[in-house]
């Protein structure tokens, strides 16, 4: 497929699924929507992330991410920019009386907004790009074909890995959430 070969193929799901697996921000983000607010919440989020990513995977496979290593800079900026989205993030949740001792529910956030937070949350984690920047390369030949559809494939690849453990940790925090609404003492 697009001089994709299935051993290459299931080295890079391999690499893009421990990648997925691997707790950070955006797992952050998602599991507490999803506590506070619910599948659904937590579901929008979760289509977010996945724009986030498609729009780290359409810079590496067009070549824009490369100035991200040649200016260092641009990746110190966009790590800073996460610290400091998170914090607002956090900032935004103690001054909405998000943090709460009493078991009622937050009051429910509008889609857009969701899938906005999330979006800025994939879009800048340093993990994503690193992963595209320093990985991505080894599973691209351009001896077997356009390399521009094999990078398109295996973002494509990455996203849907992505998006499948997301669901999957998205899933598990509303069962929780909802185990826990029945337990009030909990």
């Amino acid at each position: 497929m697009f001089g994709l070969s299935v051993e290459r193929l299931t080295l890079f799901s391999l690499a893009a699924l421990l990648l997925a697996a691997t707790p950070g921000p955006v797992w952050l983000y998602l599991i507490s929507r999803t506590l506070a607010q619910g599948r659904r919440a937590g579901y929008f989020s979760m289509l977010g992330v996945a724009a986030g990513l498609a729009v780290h995977m359409a810079l590496a496979a067009f070549g824009l991410s490369v100035v991200l290593l040649a200016i260092p800079f641009a990746f110190d900026a966009i790590k800073l920019a996460g610290a400091a989205y998170l914090l607002w993030l956090a900032i935004a949740t103690l001054r909405g009386g998000g943090l709460s001792f009493s078991p009622q529910p937050l009051p429910p956030v509008a889609d857009r907004v969701l899938l906005r937070q999330a979006f800025v949350a994939a879009l800048v984690n340093p993990k994503v790009a690193v992963f595209y920047l320093s990985l991505f390369p080894q599973f691209v030949d351009p001896a077997a074909g356009p390399v521009l559809a094999q990078s398109l494939v295996l973002g494509a690849l990455q996203i849907a890995i992505a998006a499948a453990v997301d669901m999957s940790l998205v899933t598990v925090a509303g069962l929780l959430a909802l185990w826990f609404a029945r337990r009030p003492l909990w």
